[in-house]
């Protein structure tokens, strides 16, 4: 009997909506939850006649649930302090894989496993773009994110240094002035190397280098001479001092080889001679010791760099985003996942920052975007079409058995 049949779609439409709205508020601590919204749609009518006029005659079926539409806004963003912690503000998508599932999601709740893979807390590996040849290829296939937690860097010898400097034009000659600067061979053993300039008068200094006694045994192209035109500018050498050696170093290690740079990126020289007091006010150079890994970070671009105990940090790979047409044509699956549909269309890919895709911040995570208020001022309402369903079917009981008492 349609009498029944018909309330009977508005309580089940009803309990849809409660359960929804029940799952929206026991999501309300999960981390980057969309929450959802039930709406209705008419069941089709039948036609039982027409009017005089030929109006047709229209009885309903009934109600049914026609969509559950995700709220794919932006949450809030609160700081944890936790370098796993990524939160995504804007469009899009973290890429995640389990075996050859690919899903994604907005949750950057992640961890790191015994092994340093980047990993959601259900253990489904991040992905990303690798780094190829120090540099992070965006043009590379995804693949899982790894970190080198308890790994050493190897150290890098020393190839290149500078040294920001002002020889005093006053200065007699035969007056020496020291510099001192750290360099470091190819075990990571340091050693200070010591530049020493001595005034000729006319604006011309003699230089040479020196390691320690006992740290090298010999050396090539380790003295020369600095010619300073009348406004105090090094005009000779005219370029860089590239084939200085040290050789036979007591540690072992390999001869090491540097290029004194005594001009900067924008070609100023790095010396100068002016009257004024002989200082060295900088000292450069690209080696450095092995180091531990100690930590990483994640930037806005999602690259993550390594940070090792000697200072140095090292990208090792770059957080992949995901957006499609159409957010909801995706199905959600568990641990708060999306897949993909021939309705959502297939997910294109890109880096933070491009393509209309979001940014994101270390450190941090997206809240749900469940509104309490909204949720209970729903709550209500479903409450109330459930109780008007059941209403109705209970006063259809009481017409049936008073029908039936009619007839006994």
């Amino acid at each position: 009997m349609s009498s029944f049949s018909i309330p009977l779609t508005g309580l089940e439409a009803s309990s849809t909506a409660l359960n929804t709205i029940a799952n929206n508020l026991s999501n309300m601590n999960t981390t980057a939850f969309k929450s959802q919204d039930v709406t209705f749609s008419d069941l089709f009518y039948q036609q039982i006649g027409s009017n005089g006029a030929g109006d047709p005659l229209q009885v309903g079926a009934g109600t049914q649930v026609g969509s559950t539409e995700t709220d794919f806004s932006q949450g809030s963003i609160s700081e944890t302090g936790n370098a796993t912690d990524v939160a995504l503000n804007g469009n899009g998508f973290f890429v995640v894989q389990n075996g050859g599932q690919t899903e994604y999601t907005r949750d950057g709740d992640f961890t790191l496993s015994a092994t340093g893979a980047l990993t959601t807390q259900s253990g489904q590996q991040v992905m990303g773009y690798p780094v190829v040849d120090g540099a992070v290829d965006t043009n590379a296939p995804l693949t899982a994110i790894q970190i080198p937690v308890g790994q050493v860097e190897q150290p890098a010898a020393t190839s290149t240094m500078s040294i920001t400097a002002n020889l005093d034009a006053s200065d007699a000659a035969g007056t020496v002035v020291p510099a001192q600067i750290t360099v470091y061979d190819s075990l990571g053993v340091s050693h200070v190397a010591t530049v020493d300039f001595t005034a000729q008068g006319n604006g011309v200094w003699d230089y040479s280098i020196s390691l320690p006694s006992g740290d090298a045994t010999g050396g090539t192209n380790l003295t020369g001479t600095l010619q300073f035109d009348a406004n105090g500018n090094l005009t000779s050498p005219a370029a860089n001092v590239s084939g200085i050696q040290f050789t036979g170093l007591s540690d072992g290690a390999s001869n090491l080889n540097i290029t004194w740079d005594l001009y900067g990126s924008n070609n100023e020289p790095t010396i100068t001679q002016v009257a004024s007091a002989d200082a060295v006010s900088a000292t450069n150079q690209n080696g450095y010791a092995s180091g531990e890994y100690s930590g990483f970070t994640i930037d806005s671009d999602g690259v993550l760099s390594a940070e090792f105990s000697n200072g140095q940090t090292t990208p090792v790979g770059q957080l992949a985003l995901a957006n499609v047409t159409n957010e909801q044509g995706l199905t959600i699956s568990a641990g708060n996942n999306y897949q993909t549909t021939l309705a959502s269309g297939s997910a294109s890919v890109g880096v933070a920052g491009s393509a209309g895709l979001g940014t994101m911040e270390d450190e941090a995570l997206e809240q749900s975007n469940v509104d309490i208020s909204t949720e209970f001022s729903d709550l209500i309402v479903a409450q109330q079409a459930f109780e008007a369903s059941s209403k109705a079917i209970t006063t259809f009981d009481t017409v049936s058995q008073e029908t039936i008492n009619m007839i006994h």
